[in-house]
């Protein structure tokens, strides 16, 4: 079987990576964690950075045959939506993503969300394997950062050769994910790491997310097992689990919210669908105001 093409497109306004995943017998690709792009100071949002992807996968043939997201993510609206419509792949996310809902639900007040995870079309338990044309996709739950965190894992023959690791982990210069939203543990995500971690040294890694670490000039978003393991700063061999969760803790605590946190969490609860308009035609995104006493 040929090597997979794996190819990431950087969207440097929210540090995400959008993967097109192909296979070169069929033409058959799957797009992981699409970015919608929103502009947080007027409300509006553009497709300009999914529109990169499909081009480029038109271009070349692809044919997109899934839209896979690895996490509800807490930095970015999801473009996911604007992709099932270009395409009409299904969107897919791991099965624990109701946890999510019924985490964040009660926050944003969401009476249009489920709780069941029905607002994707797939839900994948750990262990599932999904096909994009002959490639086997594995998928492993990597909770830790949140409840619903996927890894999904390509083989070639029977050796895992590349895993997309959500914000389970960075490049090795950088770490790992927080670990302090709503249904977050630094436990689970160092059991999650370590599971991980435990593939092959060879297989490829791939990141959503980079933040280009003090001292290297440039972003970066593949490494490997063996040089995590050799060189991550949070997590590399040797790192017990106790040390890592008051490291993680410690870090947590001195961390500001995302920037988009509050409007991606209540779209991407939806799987990226934005609020139903109201009688005046627009959407409205809500803010949690809480007002400190004295």
């Amino acid at each position: 079987m040929a090597e997979p093409l794996i190819r990431g497109f950087f969207d440097e306004g929210t540090n995400t990576v959008t993967y097109l995943l192909g296979d070169p017998a069929t033409r058959e690709a799957a797009i992981i964690d699409p970015v919608l792009d929103f502009d947080h100071r007027t409300g509006n949002a553009t497709t300009k950075s999914a529109d990169v992807v499909l081009d480029a996968a038109a271009r070349d043939g692809w044919r997109i045959a899934r839209i896979l997201e690895t996490h509800v993510h807490a930095d970015h609206l999801s473009g996911a939506p604007y992709v099932k419509q270009k395409t009409g792949a299904p969107v897919g996310i791991g099965a624990r993503v109701r946890e999510v809902q019924r985490i964040f639900r009660p926050v944003f007040n969401l009476t249009d969300v489920s709780g069941d995870g029905s607002e994707f079309d797939e839900l994948y338990d750990d262990g599932a394997v999904l096909g994009v044309g002959r490639m086997r996709v594995r998928v492993m739950h990597t909770p830790g950062h949140t409840p619903a965190c996927a890894t999904y894992i390509v083989d070639v023959g029977n050796e895992p050769f590349a895993a997309f690791v959500g914000d389970t982990l960075f490049m090795p210069d950088f770490g790992t994910a927080r670990a302090d939203f709503p249904g977050g543990d630094a436990a689970v995500l160092y059991r999650s790491i370590r599971k991980i971690l435990a593939l092959p040294g060879a297989t490829r890694l791939f990141m959503c997310h980079d933040y280009k670490a003090p001292g290297r000039e440039g972003f970066a978003w593949e490494t490997s097992v063996a040089e995590e393991r050799a060189a991550n700063v949070h997590v590399k061999d040797g790192v017990g689990e106790d040390e890592f969760v008051a490291m993680r803790r410690a870090r947590d605590a001195k961390l500001a919210a995302p920037l988009l946190l509050l409007p991606s969490i209540q779209v991407n609860v939806r799987a990226g669908k934005l609020p139903a308009a109201e009688s005046n035609g627009v959407r409205y995104l809500k803010i949690p105001v809480s007002l400190a006493t004295g």
